[in-house]
């Protein structure tokens, strides 16, 4: 298991980070997703021989949020 922390900008409210956790948690592999409104970043728990970073990224982008490193 690896734990990740993306920086994501865009995040406005409460509802942006329900948006995000549940992209993230759809994603195979993912055991646990933690998304803070004050930091700007999300901390996942993952398996990265089945999701990774990338995919990880491209989920929250996908959501309509920017994910930087």
């Amino acid at each position: 298991m690896q734990t990740t922390t993306i920086h994501i900008q865009g995040m406005t409210c409460q509802g942006c980070v329900n948006s995000i956790n549940t992209v993230l948690r759809k994603l195979p592999n993912v055991y646990h997703v933690e998304v803070s409104l004050d930091s700007g970043h999300a901390t996942i728990q993952h398996d990265p021989t089945q999701t990774s970073v990338d995919q990880l990224k491209a989920a929250i982008e996908e959501a309509g949020f920017e994910a930087v490193e």
